[in-house]
């Protein structure tokens, strides 16, 4: 009896010492800010997107006539994605799995033994840090590209009050901040730099080559709900015919996500650090 006493009066003072959850997600963003290489993943995202919109501007654009060049500008603008993509998901994963190289995670456990509240302030972090970025990168591209466009290139000049066109510049933003949480989560579940960087990108990129070996009616039903297709759904300013609209391909392309970092709130909690 003395000993279930002395239990039952433990526990409220451990969780009433344990720290607000604010104050976890600040150490979060304290965390990522105060690390160099945040700064310059960051900044490459931006400047990528930029200046590959404008060239695309200057050396697609003026090869593209007719209905060709009409079909879909915002996303031509957005090419560098494919190419910054690769800088977000190494920063997605390096959120979790650079503490577990460092050794500090175990730092951080001791202070928050509530593993999966650390788990959710490094994702939330994560989720407001890179959506910022990732939208002003869109919005920087499509900026890039509309000013670099010749006077003759008159069918791809769009303003962002043009239907669907502020929705399709937003999507670029959210095609990267689901993009890094994918890595983020599988970065969680395998504890692996390079395992979670290697396992993003084999997701975007296996699937596309292995659906091209299917016969096409298979490529008609499957294709659109692969990752790069359902991701690409999500700044398009027209969908193609077959393809996945905006917000089915934003619900496709989070639930990789959701998955991901299912696993990685799973692994957190069952296995030592």
């Amino acid at each position: 009896m003395t000993v279930l006493a002395a239990t039952a009066t433990k526990d409220p003072e451990r969780v009433a010492a344990l720290p607000w959850f604010r104050d976890i997600l600040r150490a979060e963003f304290i965390k990522l800010a105060s690390v160099r290489s945040t700064f310059w993943t960051l900044a490459t995202v931006v400047l990528s997107n930029t200046i590959l919109a404008a060239l695309a501007a200057v050396f697609l654009a003026s090869r593209l006539q007719g209905e060709q060049a009409a079909k879909d500008p915002v996303r031509l603008s957005l090419l560098g994605l494919h190419i910054s993509q690769l800088a977000i998901v190494v920063l997605g994963v390096l959120v979790v799995t650079g503490e577990y190289s460092s050794g500090l995670i175990r730092a951080t456990l001791a202070a928050v033994p509530q593993r999966r509240t650390v788990l959710a302030a490094k994702t939330l972090a994560f989720t407001a840090t890179a959506l910022v970025v990732g939208v002003t990168a869109s919005f920087a591209a499509y900026a890039a590209f509309q000013a670099f466009l010749s006077g003759t290139a008159t069918a791809m000049k769009l303003s962002l009050g043009d239907p669907g066109v502020l929705r399709a510049v937003v999507g670029g933003g959210l095609y990267l901040t689901v993009l890094g949480l994918l890595g983020l989560g599988l970065g969680a579940a395998l504890r692996s730099s390079a395992g979670g960087i290697a396992a993003t990108l084999g997701l975007l990129m296996v699937p596309t080559i292995l659906l091209s070996m299917l016969p096409q009616n298979w490529q008609t039903t499957i294709g659109p709900y692969i990752p790069m297709q359902a991701g690409d759904a999500i700044y398009s300013l027209n969908a193609e015919a077959g393809s996945l609209s905006t917000w089915n391909g934003l619900g496709v392309f989070s639930l990789y996500a959701a998955l991901a970092l299912t696993a990685g709130f799973w692994v957190i909690r069952r296995r030592d650090a």
